[in-house]
């Protein structure tokens, strides 16, 4: 989707927004990371308040894909921090996209990969290795599942069920 940006794939998909085929997030994120556009196949992931798992997938080949988080809206702790994001942006990741909080913001802001939260935290999370892999998560208004494509940009973040050919 290069060149193109979310209003333009918005503006010429009208019948895919009325069937749902194609969603916005709503507009609650911050902008983090070098890479303001980004997009690719999601990967979900449910935790709250606890970032184990966080660290599991991004140590894991990225191959493009974006991680897609939920960690239940908390804006009490962070659950991604520099050291993660920079083997994110090593391993090939395009994005990650979290319902919660980051912390490590300058050194985030340096890495070549696109992030979005709702904010910093100094505080770091929990180390219990809670949460659930690979299943629907329910953020900033939108229901995204695994498998699903995500194109982020400065202008906002839509979810696809399939690959868009703009």
């Amino acid at each position: 989707m290069a060149l193109v940006t979310t209003a333009e794939v918005c503006d010429a998909n009208p019948q895919l927004i009325v069937s749902g085929e194609l969603r916005a997030l709503h507009p609650i994120f911050q902008i983090y990371g070098r890479r303001q556009v980004f997009s690719g196949p999601v990967v979900t992931l449910k935790v709250f308040e606890d970032n184990v798992l966080v660290r599991e997938f991004l140590e894991e080949k990225g191959n493009g894909r974006v991680l897609v988080v939920d960690g239940g809206g908390s804006l009490r702790c962070a659950i991604l921090g520099g050291n993660p994001v920079v083997q994110a942006q090593n391993n090939g990741w395009a994005g990650i996209v979290v319902n919660g909080c980051i912390r490590d913001v300058d050194e985030i802001n340096g890495c070549d990969i696109g992030v979005r939260a709702l904010a910093s935290h100094p505080v770091k999370a929990n180390k219990k290795g809670i949460g659930e892999k690979h299943v629907p998560v329910h953020i900033a208004g939108t229901r995204i599942c695994d498998g699903e494509w995500l194109y982020a940009d400065t202008d906002g973040i839509l979810v696809s069920k399939t690959e868009l050919s703009v």
